[in-house]
Protein backbone atom coordinates (compact mmCIF):
# COMPACT_ATOMS: atom_id res chain seq x y z
CA UNK A 1 0.00 0.00 0.00
CA UNK A 2 2.92 2.53 1.38
CA UNK A 3 4.19 1.69 -2.52
CA UNK A 4 1.07 2.63 -4.34
CA UNK A 5 0.72 6.15 -2.36
CA UNK A 6 4.48 6.82 -2.94
CA UNK A 7 3.60 5.96 -6.48
CA UNK A 8 0.69 8.02 -6.60
CA UNK A 9 2.23 11.18 -5.19
CA UNK A 10 5.19 10.91 -8.14
CA UNK A 11 2.96 10.61 -10.70
CA UNK A 12 1.10 13.86 -9.15
CA UNK A 13 4.33 15.10 -7.94
CA UNK A 14 4.27 17.74 -10.78
CA UNK A 15 0.66 18.96 -10.32
CA UNK A 16 2.03 20.84 -7.36
CA UNK A 17 3.40 23.85 -9.23
CA UNK A 18 0.15 24.39 -11.41
CA UNK A 19 -2.32 25.29 -8.29
CA UNK A 20 -1.85 28.85 -6.65
CA UNK A 21 -1.20 29.39 -2.68
CA UNK A 22 -4.92 31.13 -0.99
CA UNK A 23 -3.72 34.66 -1.32
CA UNK A 24 -6.92 36.25 0.45
CA UNK A 25 -5.66 35.32 3.78
CA UNK A 26 -2.05 36.63 3.67
CA UNK A 27 -0.30 34.00 6.04
CA UNK A 28 -1.35 31.12 3.80
CA UNK A 29 0.60 32.93 1.02
CA UNK A 30 3.54 31.48 2.98
CA UNK A 31 3.10 27.97 2.55
CA UNK A 32 5.54 25.54 0.30
CA UNK A 33 3.94 25.05 -2.93
CA UNK A 34 5.15 21.93 -3.75
CA UNK A 35 4.58 20.09 -0.61
CA UNK A 36 2.35 16.90 -1.13
CA UNK A 37 1.74 13.80 1.33
CA UNK A 38 -1.03 11.18 2.21
CA UNK A 39 -2.01 9.74 5.21
CA UNK A 40 -4.72 6.35 5.10
CA UNK A 41 -5.89 4.33 8.09
CA UNK A 42 -8.10 1.59 7.51
CA UNK A 43 -10.58 -0.45 8.82
CA UNK A 44 -8.31 -3.05 9.85
CA UNK A 45 -6.27 -0.63 11.36
CA UNK A 46 -3.18 -0.31 9.55
CA UNK A 47 -1.80 2.75 8.85
CA UNK A 48 0.16 3.82 5.61
CA UNK A 49 1.35 7.46 4.58
CA UNK A 50 3.54 8.96 1.72
CA UNK A 51 5.31 12.49 1.32
CA UNK A 52 4.82 15.30 3.57
CA UNK A 53 2.66 13.94 5.39
CA UNK A 54 3.73 14.99 8.79
CA UNK A 55 3.43 18.91 7.91
CA UNK A 56 0.92 21.01 9.55
CA UNK A 57 -1.38 23.29 8.13
CA UNK A 58 -4.24 24.94 8.97
CA UNK A 59 -8.18 23.28 8.68
CA UNK A 60 -9.98 25.75 7.34
CA UNK A 61 -12.69 24.61 5.61
CA UNK A 62 -12.84 21.33 7.09
CA UNK A 63 -13.55 22.17 10.53
CA UNK A 64 -17.07 22.52 8.93
CA UNK A 65 -18.24 19.07 9.26
CA UNK A 66 -16.78 18.96 13.03
CA UNK A 67 -18.49 22.02 13.95
CA UNK A 68 -21.82 20.21 11.78
CA UNK A 69 -21.45 17.05 13.41
CA UNK A 70 -21.33 19.43 16.93
CA UNK A 71 -23.99 21.02 16.35
CA UNK A 72 -25.62 17.87 15.67
CA UNK A 73 -24.57 16.31 18.79
CA UNK A 74 -26.06 19.41 20.68
CA UNK A 75 -29.34 19.26 19.30
CA UNK A 76 -30.37 16.61 16.77
CA UNK A 77 -30.80 16.43 13.48
CA UNK A 78 -34.72 18.37 13.33
CA UNK A 79 -33.19 20.94 14.86
CA UNK A 80 -30.02 21.64 12.64
CA UNK A 81 -32.21 20.75 9.79
CA UNK A 82 -34.80 23.43 10.36
CA UNK A 83 -32.09 26.08 10.88
CA UNK A 84 -30.00 25.19 7.54
CA UNK A 85 -30.18 23.79 4.81
CA UNK A 86 -28.48 20.70 2.94
CA UNK A 87 -29.10 21.52 -1.27
CA UNK A 88 -25.60 22.23 -2.99
CA UNK A 89 -25.63 26.35 -3.49
CA UNK A 90 -23.83 25.63 -6.71
CA UNK A 91 -22.15 29.02 -6.18
CA UNK A 92 -18.50 29.46 -4.44
CA UNK A 93 -18.31 28.87 -1.13
CA UNK A 94 -17.70 32.39 0.37
CA UNK A 95 -20.80 33.63 -2.55
CA UNK A 96 -22.86 36.54 -1.24
CA UNK A 97 -25.71 36.28 -4.13
CA UNK A 98 -26.68 32.96 -2.83
CA UNK A 99 -30.44 33.97 -4.21
CA UNK A 100 -32.01 37.18 -5.44
CA UNK A 101 -35.17 36.48 -3.04
CA UNK A 102 -35.42 37.37 0.77
CA UNK A 103 -32.37 34.66 2.43
CA UNK A 104 -33.48 31.68 4.36
CA UNK A 105 -32.01 28.54 5.80
CA UNK A 106 -32.53 26.12 3.24
CA UNK A 107 -30.95 28.67 0.61
CA UNK A 108 -27.40 27.48 2.79
CA UNK A 109 -25.51 24.11 3.76
CA UNK A 110 -22.94 23.73 6.51
CA UNK A 111 -19.92 23.24 4.07
CA UNK A 112 -20.13 26.76 2.45
CA UNK A 113 -19.15 29.78 4.83
CA UNK A 114 -22.26 31.49 5.33
CA UNK A 115 -23.79 28.03 6.50
CA UNK A 116 -20.92 27.40 8.54
CA UNK A 117 -21.38 30.50 10.29
CA UNK A 118 -24.69 30.12 11.07
CA UNK A 119 -23.29 26.71 12.76
CA UNK A 120 -21.54 28.51 14.80
CA UNK A 121 -24.74 29.86 16.77
CA UNK A 122 -25.81 26.01 17.45
CA UNK A 123 -22.67 25.01 19.07
CA UNK A 124 -23.89 25.31 22.80
CA UNK A 125 -21.95 27.19 25.35
CA UNK A 126 -21.97 29.84 28.24
CA UNK A 127 -19.88 32.25 25.74
CA UNK A 128 -18.31 31.88 22.17
CA UNK A 129 -15.27 31.34 23.95
CA UNK A 130 -16.01 28.09 25.35
CA UNK A 131 -18.30 27.29 22.30
CA UNK A 132 -14.77 26.83 20.30
CA UNK A 133 -13.36 25.14 23.10
CA UNK A 134 -15.61 22.48 22.83
CA UNK A 135 -14.62 22.05 18.90
CA UNK A 136 -11.79 22.22 19.29
CA UNK A 137 -12.06 19.67 21.87
CA UNK A 138 -13.94 17.52 19.79
CA UNK A 139 -11.26 18.05 16.81
CA UNK A 140 -8.53 16.71 19.03
CA UNK A 141 -11.00 13.75 20.17
CA UNK A 142 -11.57 12.85 16.41
CA UNK A 143 -7.68 12.95 15.62
CA UNK A 144 -6.90 11.41 18.20
CA UNK A 145 -4.49 13.88 19.07
CA UNK A 146 -4.73 16.02 22.09
CA UNK A 147 -1.66 18.64 21.34
CA UNK A 148 -3.92 19.85 18.75
CA UNK A 149 -3.95 23.41 18.42
CA UNK A 150 -4.62 27.21 16.78
CA UNK A 151 -2.22 28.67 14.36
CA UNK A 152 -2.25 32.05 15.80
CA UNK A 153 -0.71 33.69 13.05
CA UNK A 154 -3.66 32.40 10.57
CA UNK A 155 -6.31 33.31 13.03
CA UNK A 156 -5.11 37.04 13.15
CA UNK A 157 -4.32 36.75 9.72
CA UNK A 158 -8.08 35.55 9.01
CA UNK A 159 -9.30 38.16 11.49
CA UNK A 160 -7.87 41.22 9.94
CA UNK A 161 -8.75 40.85 6.35
CA UNK A 162 -11.61 38.98 6.89
CA UNK A 163 -14.19 41.27 5.78
CA UNK A 164 -15.86 39.27 2.83
CA UNK A 165 -16.77 36.99 6.29
CA UNK A 166 -18.24 39.92 8.21
CA UNK A 167 -20.34 40.88 5.05
CA UNK A 168 -21.49 37.10 4.96
CA UNK A 169 -22.43 37.55 9.18
CA UNK A 170 -24.27 40.43 9.05
CA UNK A 171 -26.01 39.72 6.26
CA UNK A 172 -26.87 36.64 8.43
CA UNK A 173 -28.19 39.38 10.87
CA UNK A 174 -30.24 41.38 8.49
CA UNK A 175 -32.16 38.36 7.36
CA UNK A 176 -32.65 37.40 11.21
CA UNK A 177 -30.88 34.51 10.45
CA UNK A 178 -28.35 34.79 13.44
CA UNK A 179 -29.34 36.69 17.03
CA UNK A 180 -26.11 37.10 18.24
CA UNK A 181 -23.20 39.17 18.40
CA UNK A 182 -21.55 39.53 14.91
CA UNK A 183 -18.01 39.59 16.41
CA UNK A 184 -18.28 37.55 18.58
CA UNK A 185 -19.58 34.92 16.33
CA UNK A 186 -16.78 35.53 13.60
CA UNK A 187 -13.85 35.57 16.34
CA UNK A 188 -15.09 31.48 16.57
CA UNK A 189 -15.36 30.96 12.97
CA UNK A 190 -12.03 32.36 12.28
CA UNK A 191 -10.61 30.32 14.87
CA UNK A 192 -12.27 26.78 14.32
CA UNK A 193 -10.77 28.06 10.77
CA UNK A 194 -7.36 28.28 12.04
CA UNK A 195 -6.84 25.00 13.89
CA UNK A 196 -3.50 23.30 13.09
CA UNK A 197 -3.86 19.87 11.80
CA UNK A 198 -1.76 16.99 9.55
CA UNK A 199 -2.49 14.01 6.71
CA UNK A 200 -2.65 11.66 9.94
CA UNK A 201 -5.32 14.21 12.06
CA UNK A 202 -7.60 14.41 8.97
CA UNK A 203 -7.55 10.31 8.08
CA UNK A 204 -8.27 9.85 11.61
CA UNK A 205 -11.49 12.23 11.57
CA UNK A 206 -12.45 10.75 8.60
CA UNK A 207 -11.89 7.17 9.93
CA UNK A 208 -14.64 8.26 12.89
CA UNK A 209 -17.12 9.41 9.96
CA UNK A 210 -15.94 5.85 7.82
CA UNK A 211 -16.64 4.02 11.15
CA UNK A 212 -20.06 5.70 11.68
CA UNK A 213 -18.93 7.17 15.28
CA UNK A 214 -17.27 4.06 16.38
CA UNK A 215 -13.14 4.44 17.54
CA UNK A 216 -10.97 2.22 15.54
CA UNK A 217 -9.46 0.34 18.24
CA UNK A 218 -11.49 0.04 21.20
CA UNK A 219 -15.07 0.09 19.49
CA UNK A 220 -16.04 3.01 21.76
CA UNK A 221 -18.50 5.16 20.34
CA UNK A 222 -18.37 8.87 20.24
CA UNK A 223 -21.48 10.06 18.42
CA UNK A 224 -24.81 7.97 16.98
CA UNK A 225 -24.37 6.82 13.27
CA UNK A 226 -27.44 8.78 12.02
CA UNK A 227 -25.24 11.77 12.52
CA UNK A 228 -21.94 10.46 10.74
CA UNK A 229 -25.10 9.47 7.63
CA UNK A 230 -25.87 12.57 7.90
CA UNK A 231 -22.41 14.72 7.20
CA UNK A 232 -21.67 12.59 4.66
CA UNK A 233 -24.29 12.76 2.71
CA UNK A 234 -23.62 16.59 2.60
CA UNK A 235 -20.10 15.72 2.29
CA UNK A 236 -20.77 14.04 -0.89
CA UNK A 237 -23.42 17.00 -2.24
CA UNK A 238 -21.42 19.73 -0.90
CA UNK A 239 -17.96 19.36 0.88
CA UNK A 240 -16.01 20.72 -2.06
CA UNK A 241 -17.01 23.26 -2.94
CA UNK A 242 -19.41 24.07 -6.66
CA UNK A 243 -16.34 21.19 -7.98
CA UNK A 244 -18.43 18.60 -5.87
CA UNK A 245 -20.53 17.25 -9.00
CA UNK A 246 -17.02 16.96 -10.80
CA UNK A 247 -15.36 15.30 -7.69
CA UNK A 248 -18.04 13.17 -7.16
CA UNK A 249 -18.37 11.79 -10.75
CA UNK A 250 -14.24 11.39 -10.60
CA UNK A 251 -13.33 10.20 -7.14
CA UNK A 252 -17.12 9.30 -5.43
CA UNK A 253 -16.39 9.16 -2.09
CA UNK A 254 -17.62 11.53 0.60
CA UNK A 255 -15.32 14.90 1.14
CA UNK A 256 -14.25 18.40 2.38
CA UNK A 257 -11.31 20.36 0.99
CA UNK A 258 -9.97 23.40 2.78
CA UNK A 259 -7.71 26.52 1.12
CA UNK A 260 -5.23 25.29 3.13
CA UNK A 261 -4.58 22.70 0.74
CA UNK A 262 -6.40 19.44 2.46
CA UNK A 263 -8.41 17.10 1.75
CA UNK A 264 -10.34 14.96 4.11
CA UNK A 265 -11.82 11.76 2.67
CA UNK A 266 -14.38 9.32 4.05
CA UNK A 267 -14.57 5.85 2.27
CA UNK A 268 -17.81 4.25 4.31
CA UNK A 269 -16.83 1.24 6.09
CA UNK A 270 -13.17 1.19 4.64
CA UNK A 271 -10.69 4.22 5.13
CA UNK A 272 -10.29 7.45 6.13
CA UNK A 273 -7.95 9.43 4.07
CA UNK A 274 -5.83 12.94 4.77
CA UNK A 275 -3.96 14.80 1.96
CA UNK A 276 -2.05 17.84 2.28
CA UNK A 277 -1.13 20.12 -1.05
CA UNK A 278 -1.42 23.75 -0.72
CA UNK A 279 -1.71 24.61 -4.58
CA UNK A 280 -5.45 25.22 -5.12
CA UNK A 281 -7.37 24.97 -8.53
CA UNK A 282 -10.03 27.17 -9.38
CA UNK A 283 -12.84 26.49 -6.98
CA UNK A 284 -10.39 26.90 -3.54
CA UNK A 285 -9.95 22.90 -4.04
CA UNK A 286 -6.21 21.26 -3.35
CA UNK A 287 -5.23 20.67 -7.00
CA UNK A 288 -2.83 17.82 -7.07
CA UNK A 289 -4.99 16.35 -3.94
CA UNK A 290 -7.19 15.41 -6.00
CA UNK A 291 -5.31 13.97 -8.90
CA UNK A 292 -3.99 11.41 -5.96
CA UNK A 293 -7.38 10.78 -4.65
CA UNK A 294 -8.77 10.24 -8.22
CA UNK A 295 -6.09 7.26 -9.32
CA UNK A 296 -6.23 5.95 -5.40
CA UNK A 297 -9.95 5.51 -6.16
CA UNK A 298 -9.51 4.31 -10.07
CA UNK A 299 -6.81 1.53 -8.17
CA UNK A 300 -8.92 0.56 -5.48
CA UNK A 301 -12.32 1.03 -6.44
CA UNK A 302 -13.05 3.28 -3.92
CA UNK A 303 -16.23 5.23 -5.56
CA UNK A 304 -19.64 4.05 -3.71
CA UNK A 305 -21.50 4.43 -7.27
Amino acid sequence: MEELLEQLLEDCRHYTAQGKLANYIPELTKGNINDLGIYVVRSDGRHYQAGDYNKQFSIQSIVKPILLLLGLMDNGVDYVRSKIGVEATGKPFDAINVTDQQLLSDHLNPMVNMGAIAMCTLVKGADYQERFQRLLELTRLLAGNPDIQVDEAVYLSEKRTGNKNRALAFLLKSSGMIDDNVEQVLDCYFRACSIKVSCKDLANIGFALTNRGKMLQTDERLFPSQYARYVNAILMTCGMYDGSGDFAVKVGVPAKSGVGGGIMAVVPTRMGIGIFSPGLDDKGNSLAGIKVLERLSQRMYLSIF
